[in-house]
């Protein structure tokens, strides 16, 4: 009897441990307010670079500003009206470029560098202007810090939500070939 007792005991001890897991309660319950603080902020950062930018435009009438629909502006200091060509997805480009913050400070000077369209790493607001370029073409790029390196800048001499202009000659565009 007292192994039956023991078979017994040992099958219903073996039912009752077989429970599903229970979901935990949350320790702490967020409302979210912190997503909404951070888009209020980067608001208020939009509109005050946005300030400063069209006070850069407003003191250059000399130069004709084009505001892109990504949200920089430009213009061009040599336009080629002839060459149709412009680049593509994983064309090969070629080009010069300087950097410097709103107050002209120069950060990187006279930098060549071939890069593969929207293969390889560029920021943002460099890789979209480059796609409104044609060979031989140079164009001045005004990029808010969102377009630029943004709130992480570029761990060198880029810091944290800096706006950048950008002097930028296109030299060759090397179409891929399919």
């Amino acid at each position: 009897m007292s192994k039956n007792l023991s078979l017994i005991v040992l099958i219903a001890y073996c039912a009752l441990s077989c429970k599903s897991p229970e979901a935990r309660m949350p320790e702490s319950v967020q409302s979210g307010s912190f997503l909404k603080e951070s888009a209020e902020r980067n608001r208020k950062l939009n509109q005050k670079e946005t300030a400063r930018i069209q006070k850069i435009i407003n003191n250059n009438p000399e130069h004709t500003y084009i505001a892109s629909e990504s949200g920089f502006w430009y213009y061009y200091n040599t336009k080629v009206e002839t060459d149709t060509i412009q680049p593509q997805f994983g064309d090969l480009v070629d080009f010069d470029f300087n950097v410097s913050d709103l107050n002209g400070n120069e950060i990187y000077a006279s930098i060549n560098k071939t890069y593969v369209m929207d293969k390889e790493e560029l920021f943002t607001g460099l890789r979209e202007g480059l796609k409104l370029m044609k060979p031989d073409e140079q164009v001045t790029f005004i990029f808010p810090s969102q377009k630029a390196f943004g709130y992480y800048g570029d761990d060198n001499k880029i810091g944290t939500n800096i706006p950048l202009i950008c002097e930028v000659t296109l030299n060759t565009i090397t179409q891929k070939n399919d």
